[in-house]
């Protein structure tokens, strides 16, 4: 693997872009610009170019992932509205 390869690792799933490649103490490590994290490349596998987002996963700022928490609970909200006006039926 080398700069600008795209790159998943393999735990989460996370793809990114390599941006840096670095050694110590025997390891490689590659810094994926989706997550601005350092990875063992020995955990990293070649990603598909549809497969990556360089606004995916770990790289959204906390307004995004608030926004999406919000939604997430209007969602539920909205569901457990609903679930309440149903009565149960049948004999008991």
């Amino acid at each position: 693997m080398q700069i600008g390869d795209l790159a998943k690792y393999r735990n989460t799933g996370s793809v990114g872009k390599i941006e840096d490649i670095m050694e110590e103490d025997g390891r490689t490590w590659a810094l994926l610009d989706t997550t601005n994290l350092y990875y063992d490349v020995s955990s990293l596998e070649p990603a598909r170019p549809e497969e990556y987002r360089k606004g995916s996963t770990g790289d959204r700022g906390l307004k995004d992932q608030l926004e999406e928490v919000d939604r997430l609970r209007e969602q539920i909200e909205d569901i457990q509205s609903k679930a309440s006006q149903i009565t149960p039926s049948g004999g008991g």
